[in-house]
């Protein structure tokens, strides 16, 4: 089974903003793919289907950005489930403009508490992640402020048409992995 997790913040004063692109793609996917309708499960809303003829479950954690790797947990007792090869994590990024994307086979967590959780949950880095960017923070604003605004029009606007490239790329991650997908949608 792959699993995409997005990362973002539960309750409708949160479904607007930056932080929450996430949850945006995981919504996305869900409707493009058919799959079953998000039910609670423990610490996350999760939707499961089929991409073809592979097993895939969306993640979207309830424990808000800063607890988000609780809801990956009950994975990692399952054998078969190898978070370097089988995760997708989808979060924000203040470091690519507002359109670009990228995705990674690893790394740091760059300073966002979202994957910091994740990283302390799994005990590792290895798990590959599709980065959205948001744009960076004006200067002298708060950087907790500005992911827990909403987008202004243009910038939500740039988020919706790049959804469909971004849904296109997670297929190729599930089929390929995360180096076809780096080649072909890195931007």
């Amino acid at each position: 089974m792959k699993v995409v997790c997005g990362l973002g913040n539960p309750g409708p004063e949160y479904a607007a903003t930056r932080h929450n692109v996430g949850w945006w793609l995981l919504d996305h996917l869900q409707q493009v793919w058919g799959f079953e309708r998000f039910r609670r499960d423990g610490a996350a809303l999760i939707s499961d289907g089929r991409l073809d003829d592979v097993a895939v479950r969306l993640i979207k954690p309830t424990t808000y950005m800063n607890r988000s790797g609780a809801a990956l947990r009950p994975l990692l007792g399952d054998p078969q489930f190898n978070p370097a090869t089988d995760l997708l994590v989808v979060v924000d990024d203040t470091a690519l403009a507002v359109g670009r994307m990228r995705f990674r086979p690893n790394g740091s967590p760059g300073g966002h508490n979202g994957l910091k959780s994740v990283e302390a949950t799994l005990r590792s880095r290895e798990y590959a992640r599709l980065r959205i960017g948001i744009g960076e923070k004006p200067p002298g604003s708060d950087l907790a402020d500005y992911v827990l605004a909403p987008f202004d029009e243009h910038d939500r606007v740039q988020i919706m048409e790049l959804l469909p490239v971004a849904a296109e790329g997670v297929e190729v991650w599930i089929q390929n992995g995360t180096e076809s997908a780096m080649q072909r949608y890195n931007r």
